[in-house]
């Protein structure tokens, strides 16, 4: 059996297991879900270090490493198939790190534990499964899977008034973009009657759809998912959502739920519908300025620290969009890149963010300074994940962001330059403006009593921003294992630059 069925079927298997667990064994449920993440962590390392695909695409895996393939329903040309190509194997990772470091942090849950811990592990089994699958209905199916429970834990779990509304406009938002992209999917499925995803790219080179539906299935998934994923203008319930959401489920949902939408985009789409993807990414380099630009001039605005994250996380996610836009390889590769990074980087943000609402019961900056003295090794973590967001050298951002420029620059020099604008001054003003505003300046004689991360609670914290610096520092970690796709990316952009 393959590596990659324990790595997402722990956590599952978990939330069963926790399911006949009596509620009143309440370290059981935390201690379960942070094990399973474990698990599946150590497992993801493993596939990792240990990840060599085949050198001919063509092969009977197509280049996919740790292939599985099993019959789930015939009939309709279904299959558990999963497997890992450089892309994937990369977001494998980020989500397993991200998915531990979340069933740590879980620990402020004191009310119906068992059940957010439950829905904590389906969430996990569900994004990591999306990314391995093979077959565009069980990627769809597990994304869904990992989706759900985020409404739920907003709902029951979350915080602050507008909590109920959050929940509302989410599931709405959510849910329309998951619609649109289902019937993208079914279309794709109607022309080619299977949905194996390696033999649909195969076919489509020589039983292509026409151009003209091309052009709607492509749009259907490019703001189908772009919903999903927060483009401009159907961004808005992404801040209130972060907002409002418990710890755990903002670092899941914002550091890799959200990557689903994109690693869709590059993997099913581009390479499917080259012809859709000349009509449409145009307009989708156009969107992204108003991720860049837009969201970030609002983030400036923000006095309360997680709608600023929520803002800047929407406005990060603008990098990724022109990287795809570009329809170059050094622009994709950039796109991978960065969302690795951002993953890494929103749950870390998110983490400490949670920590300080734990302490203080609020977010309002304008009620907090002088922190980095009361509590030093927080102050300081988020110092550097602030200035990770700016694209500070070092930090993985940052050779994520340069390289979606270069790639960009070649073929969207204007966009380029107006979304380079935005990332050095934008958003440099609001996360240095956050760092004086939270960090520094007296101590007020009615600030809320804070406490520094103790003892084993680090662990996390550090495991993220550890991550961050060794991609930093080592960029060819990534593009190493992205070169390995090469060959399928170039594919994919001489389909596109084919006219």
């Amino acid at each position: 059996m393959s590596p990659l069925t324990y790595i997402f079927g722990w956590p599952i298997l978990m939330a069963l297991v926790l399911m006949a667990v009596p509620r009143e064994n309440r370290a059981v449920f935390r201690w379960g879900a942070i094990l399973a993440t474990l698990g599946s962590l150590v497992l993801a390392l493993f596939v990792f270090v240990k990840f060599a695909p085949a050198n001919d695409p063509t092969s009977i895996n197509h280049g996919y490493a740790f292939v599985q393939t099993a019959d789930w329903i015939p009939s309709l040309g279904i299959s558990f198939h999963v497997g890992v190509d450089g892309v994937s194997v990369l977001l494998v990772l980020m989500a397993a790190i991200v998915s531990f470091a979340a069933a740590c942090c879980a620990g402020g849950i004191k009310a119906r534990e068992k059940e957010f811990a439950i829905l904590l592990l389906l969430m996990t089994g569900g994004i990591l499964g999306a990314f391995m699958a093979l077959d565009i209905f069980l990627m769809y199916f597990l994304h869904e899977l990992a989706l759900i429970p985020t409404f739920i834990m907003i709902g029951v779990w979350g915080r602050g008034e507008n909590r109920e509304f959050a929940a509302y406009k989410t599931t709405l938002y959510l849910s329309l973009g998951a619609l649109l992209a289902l019937v993208g999917l079914i279309m794709i499925y109607l022309h080619y009657e299977t949905f194996n995803l390696p033999e649909i790219i195969h076919r489509a080179q020589s039983e292509p759809m026409t151009t003209g539906q091309q052009g709607l299935v492509f749009a259907l998934l490019m703001f189908g998912l772009g919903i999903l994923v927060g483009l401009w203008p159907f961004h808005t319930w992404a801040p209130l959502a972060y907002g409002a959401a418990p710890t755990s489920t903002a670092m899941m949902h914002a550091g890799v739920i959200k990557k689903f939408g994109l690693f869709m985009l590059i993997r099913v789409a581009l390479p499917i519908l080259p012809d859709g993807a000349q009509q449409w990414l145009p307009v989708l380099a156009w969107l992204c300025l108003g991720n860049l630009l837009y969201c970030g001039l609002v983030a400036m605005r923000q006095r309360d620290l997680n709608q600023l994250l929520g803002n800047a996380s929407v406005a990060h996610m603008g990098f990724v969009f022109l990287g795809i836009a570009s329809m170059t390889l050094i622009g994709l590769t950039g796109a991978v890149m960065v969302m690795v990074a951002h993953g890494l980087l929103a749950a870390l943000a998110f983490a400490l963010s949670g920590h300080l609402h734990h302490q203080a019961r609020t977010l309002d900056m304008d009620k907090l300074g002088g922190l980095l003295t009361v509590m030093p090794f927080w102050g300081t973590l988020l110092l550097m994940a602030l200035l990770a967001g700016c694209g500070l050298p070092g930090f993985a951002n940052f050779a994520g962001e340069i390289t979606v420029f270069f790639g960009a620059w070649k073929t969207l020099p204007l966009i380029t330059g107006i979304a380079a604008w935005a990332a050095l001054v934008i958003g440099a003003v609001y996360m240095l403006r956050a760092a004086r505003k939270l960090l520094h300046g007296p101590r007020a004689d009615d600030a809320p009593h804070t406490e520094d991360i103790p003892g084993w609670h680090k662990l996390p914290f550090i495991i993220l921003l550890g991550a961050l610096l060794l991609f930093g520092f080592a960029p060819k970690l990534l593009t190493e294992k992205i070169e390995t796709a090469r060959e399928s990316l170039e594919h994919v952009v001489e389909l596109y630059n084919r006219k």
